[in-house]
């Protein structure tokens, strides 16, 4: 079941690791993401500029219907996200803030998609917690909107999206 999978893109060169796991299995007790990663990138999430480089670690059908930026353009494109807000903190500052681990160089997301599919490893709690702490942000849209209305806290929503967590159920 072991899987070795060498990862050349323009944040690693020569990076490998081993998946223990079956894809979408087998998950800690205490995580349980809401969405996957490819429904994330239906959605829209990240301005689409998360992972052009990198399709060629994940299965094709994650970016079938992802909306991605177009390759070689700077920046993100806000309407490319689900709520049409930008909610994101830069790379650098997620650096400065000590949140970026070595073996998965464009952060949280990258981690869940590695772990989705059967990676596991040392910083897998640190993650999980980190996950964990977003619940807080459903908790204050149900208790600041009505139910359902997609108008209310949207920069939180697409935050939450961006977590795995699909608030638009809240």
């Amino acid at each position: 079941m072991k899987r070795k999978v060498m990862v050349n893109n323009k944040m690693q060169k020569g990076f490998t690791y081993i998946c223990t796991e079956a894809v979408g299995k087998n998950f800690s007790k205490d995580f349980k993401p809401d969405l996957k990663p490819m429904e994330m990138l239906e959605l829209g999430v990240f301005g689409g500029r998360y992972m052009r480089d990198c399709q060629s670690e994940y299965p094709k059908s994650w970016f079938q219907k992802a909306k991605l930026h177009k390759e070689g353009v700077l920046g993100h494109n806000k309407n490319l996200n689900y709520f049409h807000v930008d909610a994101s903190q830069s790379l650098s500052i997620w650096r400065k803030k000590g949140w970026i681990h070595n073996d998965d160089p464009r952060g949280w997301f990258e981690w869940y998609c590695r772990y989705y599919c059967g990676r596991r490893g040392e910083d897998d709690t640190r993650q999980i917690k980190r996950w964990k702490a977003m619940s807080r942000h459903a908790s204050q849209i149900k208790n600041n909107c009505r139910a359902g209305d997609m108008a209310c806290r949207p920069r939180q929503r697409q935050a939450l999206l961006h977590w795995a967590y699909d608030s638009r159920k809240i």
